[in-house]
């Protein structure tokens, strides 16, 4: 075990209930909101968060403002990182201090600065109120963090966070909750990609013009339409780098367990107080902006917020309609996009995230008009050419799939409808990455037609099934408004490809009439996925994502897919495509 020396002097001593490494004589502490009711303790939020009772967690965080300088965040704000701890997050004892002794050679503080990881924006390596030596222990951290986790490539708010971390707890502390917020696989808290990245200024950008629209108008009109895009790209330092700290903690009470969705209201909350305060052409912020811009107004606006920090919430989580399903459409869609106009460009200029496989360096992909995020190629549609099945015809390069070969990828390719190859494939959901939740699954795969589903069990056999229609048509209903059990088309066929090698499409595809037991193609509700029917059901997956059981059936008389019948999945893996042919 390393000398602990250096954590020793750290936390010797407090000052106004703030670590040592805080300067806290320069923290404005604002008097406490008038309020009838006494501010929650940590034991109260404590046992509701052991409970599973996150709507009262969420509700209580919003509500309660207790001011800067509690020390309920000392240990409330690493029991809400704590939250979404996963496998991939380390937290055994000492390892924080090992990794350092391993990247620095010793546990004290170095006297000369350190080089921070290129996924830093020099620009945006907001401080806040620590001291020198606490700023030295945060770009300690992020260091190491850069170390422990090569795939970030590009994070701007990373810095910040760790920062804003560090003003209530210990520096190994610090690094465990940045951890979990870094590797967090139900929520997203801090994009690690120049493409996400992108993908979060444009989500604002659109929920703005949808749920803020005169507050968007606002801002359109006060600033040339090349400059528009400008401002947006800049939101999240609306936030990090222009909110008073006092109301900076609040956001971040509420974005440590709800995520960053709790950011894209804040914002919206910004835009609508700029609107109301800057409207009136007599207005003071009116003169700003006609002296210095719009954009320069904004983040002086929000610098010298005049609301306190309660009502800035008020308003965020005021929004109606702002719900999390319908920001994770557009963030989902924003997504699809960026990625398939970088692939179907055939940019070479790609790196590796956690994210995804491909992504591109450049963030300046601007004015890209979605006339669709999906793909309905139904047959006699028009769809390119005909060209010959070789391995160069398949855009399986860009794929890097945790279940399959890039050999057993190409076989599986030459059974797709030919019409298909000739589109780009995007990974739109994987166990690896977005959990193990049949609402997620829903949220990130309903809208997309055809999809192909690749599992991979704990015993290594890999079957899987190409689904011609939506997943959403699982909600459709029939002339007597009855929820049909069954949905999907003859073009669905099965798959095996380990331990045995076989396609297994729909048995009516020769044309021969069949019973209905053998058209019962896909199912779906909250509880389950079942693919094939009629006496055995080929594929059956639970709400968890975790066990399933494949029996022989009508629709595609195939073998179990797997010989013991039933299976525990290790990874699942559905991919969608791009609705771009490739040229």
């Amino acid at each position: 075990m390393p000398t602990m020396l250096s954590v020793l002097e750290e936390e010797e001593g407090t000052v106004n209930g703030f670590p040592s490494h805080v300067d806290a004589s320069a923290i404005t502490i604002l008097p406490p909101s008038p309020t009838n009711k006494p501010l929650k303790t940590f034991l109260d939020v404590q046992t509701l968060v052991l409970q599973g009772r996150k709507q009262d967690v969420k509700n209580i965080l919003r509500n309660n403002g207790w001011p800067v300088d509690n020390l309920i965040r000392k240990q409330l704000w690493p029991m809400l990182c704590g939250q979404h701890h996963n496998s991939k997050s380390s937290d055994s004892d000492g390892f924080y201090w090992d990794m350092v002794t391993q990247v620095f050679g010793s546990t004290e503080i170095p006297d000369k600065s350190v080089s921070l990881p290129p996924f830093v924006e020099p620009a945006h390596c907001q401080a806040y109120y620590l001291t020198h030596r606490g700023r030295s222990i945060a770009d300690r951290v992020v260091s190491v963090l850069g170390y422990a986790c090569p795939d970030i490539v590009y994070s701007p708010s990373l810095y910040p966070i760790c920062a804003l971390l560090l003003h209530f707890m210990s520096e190994e502390e610090c690094y465990h909750c940045m951890t979990n917020l870094v590797s967090a696989k139900e929520k997203m808290f801090i994009t690690q990609t120049k493409l996400l990245f992108e993908v979060t200024w444009k989500t604002v950008m659109q929920i703005a013009k949808k749920h803020v629209k005169a507050a968007a108008v606002h801002l359109q009109r006060h600033c040339p339409t090349s400059r528009v895009e400008r401002i947006y790209i800049d939101w999240i330092w609306w936030i990090l780098q222009g909110l008073p700290f006092s109301h900076l903690v609040r956001v971040i009470d509420c974005f440590l367990h709800e995520g960053i969705k709790v950011f894209y209201r804040v914002a919206m909350a910004i835009l609508l107080l700029f609107h109301k305060s800057s409207s009136s052409s007599s207005s003071e912020w009116m003169a700003e902006i006609q002296k210095n811009g719009v954009d320069v107004a904004l983040i002086k606006f929000c610098k010298e917020m005049p609301v306190p920090p309660q009502k800035v919430l008020k308003f965020a989580f005021g929004i109606r309609g702002l719900s999390s399903a319908y920001i994770s459409r557009v963030f989902l869609r924003t997504e699809m996009v960026l990625k398939s106009k970088t692939v179907i460009s055939g940019s070479r200029q790609l790196v590796r995230s956690r994210s995804t496989e491909n992504l591109p360096n450049s963030q300046s992909q601007n004015n890209i008009q979605m006339v669709s995020h999906t793909l309905t190629i139904r047959e006699g549609a028009h769809s390119p050419g005909p060209r010959s099945l070789s391995m160069g015809i398949y855009p399986i390069q860009n794929i890097n799939s945790r279940i399959l070969s890039h050999h057993s990828l190409l076989t599986l390719w030459s059974w797709l409808p030919v019409r298909i190859t000739m589109y780009q494939p995007i990974l739109l959901y994987t166990t690896e990455e977005h959990g193990c939740s049949l609402t997620t699954f829903y949220v990130r795969v309903e809208q997309h037609e055809p999809t192909l589903l690749m599992i991979k069990t704990c015993n290594n056999e890999v079957f899987g099934a190409y689904c011609s229609s939506r997943w959403c048509e699982r909600n459709a209903k029939d002339n007597r408004g009855q929820r049909q059990a069954y949905f999907g088309t003859g073009e669905t066929f099965l798959f095996s490809l380990y331990p045995e090698r076989s396609k297994y499409p729909w048995v009516g595809i020769e044309g021969d009439k069949v019973q209905h037991g053998a058209e019962l193609f896909m199912a779906a509700d909250s509880k389950m996925i079942t693919i094939g029917g009629g006496e055995g059901q080929a594929i059956w997956m639970d709400e968890n994502i975790r066990y399933g059981k494949t029996d022989h059936c009508q629709t595609f008389n195939n073998p179990p897919l797997c010989p013991s019948g039933d299976f525990e999945i290790r990874v699942l893996e559905v991919y969608g495509f791009s609705n771009e042919a490739l040229n």
